[in-house]
């Protein structure tokens, strides 16, 4: 069912933020608060449609820089990657309920619900638009539900292009051993956070694209397999990060505890 439109196919938003938790003795509250309190409510909005969050282990990070994969220093501290996808609302609009989210994350920082706020920074906040997805046909799910099949993480490519590259799907065929497909955004808002200058490169609305690779492979061997590969890369622009990231399961928070 690889091109029925269902689920995040007719999703038209998707909102990204890529945090630093600034206290390395506060990722295991990081990861209960975000997990038991912030997603359910967040995933729990009729506005929202699909709410996920990655994390780029000491592994992960260690595997970019045995490859030389070199990133933005501002994308580069951040240690977690979350995505939601919003709903098209009445009358087609998304902004409703893009303001009923947001409402949500000042209700609960009033309720005190957001301790987080002292100790993590944003590196990149921003809304981006679904571009396309692509499945393989073995996953035996539409390309709207790929999101929400189970997966072991993701290949997550952030690059900046020229807006009007034109943007080509990867063929199904192309699809490297261990992913089951791929979504691409792009950007129609940023917010990059002034450490450390800022994005090296500022992006202009479109410019900034986001590609997830679903892996139910290891992610991080996907990444090691793929890293030379053209078709690992969303297009010709210059990439600011390029990482495994690994799907985070509940009370398995120790990564950022080893050594």
């Amino acid at each position: 069912m690889p091109n029925v439109h269902t689920g995040v196919s007719t999703a038209p938003l998707a909102f990204f933020s890529f945090p630093e938790v600034s206290d390395p003795s506060r990722h295991r509250e990081y990861n209960e608060w975000h997990q038991l309190d912030h997603l359910p409510e967040n995933r729990a909005l009729r506005s929202v449609l699909h709410g996920e969050r990655w994390v780029r282990t000491p592994a992960c990070r260690a595997a970019c820089e045995a490859l030389g994969s070199v990133a933005d220093p501002t994308l580069d501290a951040a240690q977690y990657v979350a995505m939601y996808w919003f709903a098209e609302g009445v009358g087609g609009r998304v902004e409703p309920g893009v303001e009923e989210w947001r409402e949500l994350g000042e209700t609960t920082r009033v309720a005190g619900r957001r301790p987080e706020l002292a100790w993590t920074v944003r590196r990149l906040t921003g809304m981006f638009r679904p571009e396309y997805g692509v499945v393989a046909p073995r996953a035996l799910v539409s390309v709207g539900a790929l999101p929400l099949r189970p997966h072991r993480g993701v290949v997550l490519d952030v690059v900046v292009e020229d807006p009007e590259a034109p943007l080509v799907p990867t063929p199904v065929t192309d699809l490297p051993e261990g992913v089951v497909g791929e979504w691409l955004f792009s950007s129609t808002v940023v917010t990059p956070v002034a450490v450390a200058g800022g994005l090296a490169t500022d992006p202009g609305p479109g410019a900034l694209r986001v590609r997830l690779q679903y892996c139910d492979g290891d992610p991080l061997d996907v990444f090691a397999a793929t890293a030379s590969a053209l078709v690992s890369r969303p297009g010709s622009g210059k990439t600011l990060l390029r990482t495994p990231l690994v799907t985070i399961r509940p009370w398995e928070w120790d990564w950022f505890d080893r050594g």
